[in-house]
């Protein structure tokens, strides 16, 4: 059988195991493990292989026959996940390989965009008209109804058009289409006693017609038609339109192939202090890495995993630079303009710490010039997307800085440009600086305009101050600033009307 571990607190504990498959050397097993999965954090995890030779519920009795470790994030985004057996010594086992295959536990996938309108509703106010509203709910296994939505408030309004919203055809229906699904029109009221206007009773299969063209019923009060002979309704309520599509999740997308691809930018302007004094926010101690190097290692580790090559561009800002000192706001860490890629996380933080002991810090603290260098990347992405690649490619800038910045406005106007691409940003405050400013470009005060009043498409930004998380674990640090990101992924290619690509499947091992 393979015993499935989860790494916490420096120690792998069992989460699961298979079931035991007998006489075999290349068993398929059946038993899927389901687990909790969050793309902000690294989990760690093992995976042993046991020949089972009893019943006993200890694997101490049984025969080892090889295991991997890796993180979960590696198993989602290679899935179906390949890697040779090895030894507890990690020595690997010849001809011994193990695949794991990833798939998202969810609830029906499919939503309804509907738009509805009313027309000469019944009024219910004697001073004005009504203020209707529609519910929408659906009928439960016991027979009672349950609602599941209410739309806004129409003020004053006897023929309202409701905005379009959308509903989870699992939870409207319970995915069976012949199932009754109520809508009534109600009247607000600000002390809650709404009054009930009228409605009727439909099926996601008669809705569905809407697909075609509009279809309309009588809204019907059943206690006035009871009580009155010439009832006839209450106005008449449409569904203008219905559309049904896919809410493909963040999963779904990298299980497609996407490629998640992180530059990082660090700031090396003079107010980060001398790096050789020890209250430098570029004191270089690798027994007690800075600020910088922490969130580094922090944000890369979990980023690392979603890409493939593990190669990432590390770029500076406002220092003098080798060999003419000349002042620069977009450098590569390793000064080499034709390649500034470092080999993993780890080389990132070697090429910073050798570039801070080649430069001078300078300033000011001008972050556009890299924002744009990412932007040209991410638009030749969304260019390709038109041409065949599909949702291949997002682009993650991870800009480290010290101070408020000196380009404000024109970071505005580029972030507003950036918001319709495949792209987000991630601003990690470091030191004791006056951080207030910055949360002009976190959609959290409101939504982000260029200097011509011109809103972001979308909310690409998330600003934290290191010092928040300085006591804390780093894992809490990357939980924060990349919580967001699944969303914003998703949130894009939505905009943009693309679904996961489909990938050939890979073979079952190393050839």
């Amino acid at each position: 059988c393979a015993v499935l571990y989860f790494k916490t607190h420096d120690k792998y504990s069992e989460f699961g195991r298979t079931e035991n498959i007998k006489n075999s050397l290349d068993p398929s097993f059946t038993k899927a493990i389901s687990t909790d999965y969050y793309f902000e954090l690294v989990q760690h995890v093992r995976i042993r292989v046991y020949d089972l030779d009893n019943t006993t519920e200890k694997l101490s009795d049984d025969d080892f026959l090889g295991q991997i470790e890796c993180t979960l994030g590696q198993i989602v985004s290679n899935s179906p996940y390949t890697k040779p057996l090895c030894n507890k010594k990690g020595i690997t086992i010849t001809n011994s390989y193990i695949t794991i295959t990833a798939e998202e536990v969810k609830e029906g996938s499919e939503l309804a965009l509907v738009k509805f309108s009313a027309r000469k509703l019944e009024n219910k106010d004697l001073l004005g008209k009504s203020d209707p509203y529609l519910a929408i709910s659906r009928m439960q296994n016991d027979g009672t109804w349950q609602v599941l939505h209410n739309t806004e408030v129409v003020k004053n309004n006897l023929s309202p058009d409701w905005r379009p919203f959308s509903l989870r055809i699992s939870s409207l229906c319970g995915n069976d289409r012949s199932r009754p699904i109520k809508f009534e029109v109600f009247d607000w009221d600000s002390d809650g006693s709404h009054d009930l206007i009228g409605g009727f009773t439909s099926t996601l299969d008669e809705l569905s017609k809407a697909m075609q063209s509009e279809i309309s019923w009588p809204c019907i009060n059943e206690a006035k038609k009871a009580k009155k002979k010439n009832y006839k309704d209450s106005g008449t309520i449409s569904l203008y339109s219905l559309k049904i599509y896919k809410d493909y999740t963040f999963l779904d997308y990298i299980f497609g192939g996407l490629q998640i691809n992180m530059t990082i930018g660090v700031d090396f302007t003079a107010s980060n202090g001398s790096i050789r004094e020890p209250g430098s926010l570029h004191y270089i101690d690798y027994q007690n890495p800075n600020e910088y190097m922490q969130a580094i290692n922090a944000v890369g580790n979990v980023l690392q995993d979603y890409d493939s090559d593990k190669m990432f561009p590390a770029l500076g800002f406002g220092a003098r630079i080798p060999p003419k000192m000349e002042l620069s706001f977009e450098f590569p860490l390793n000064f080499q303009p034709q390649n500034p890629f470092c080999a993993g996380i780890q080389g990132v933080v070697g090429a910073y710490v050798n570039c801070v002991q080649a430069i001078q810090l300078y300033g000011p603290t001008n972050v556009a010039p890299i924002i744009k260098h990412v932007a040209r990347f991410a638009s030749d992405a969304q260019r390709s997307e038109m041409e065949g690649k599909g949702a291949a490619a997002y682009y993650i800038l991870l800009l480290l800085t010290d101070g408020v910045l000196s380009d404000m406005d024109d970071v505005r106007n580029t972030l507003v440009h950036v918001s319709e691409l495949p792209m987000s940003l991630i601003i990690v405050g470091v030191g004791q600086a006056d951080f207030s400013d910055m949360n002009k470009l976190d959609g959290d005060d409101g939504v982000l305009k260029s200097t011509s009043g011109k809103p972001v498409k979308r909310d690409i930004v998330q600003f934290v101050p290191f010092r928040d998380f300085k006591r804390s674990h780093p894992t809490e640090l990357s939980r924060h600033v990349l919580a967001e990101i699944p969303k914003q992924v998703t949130g894009y290619f939505k905009m943009r009307n693309l679904p996961p690509n489909r990938i050939q499947s890979q073979p079952s091992h190393p050839q």
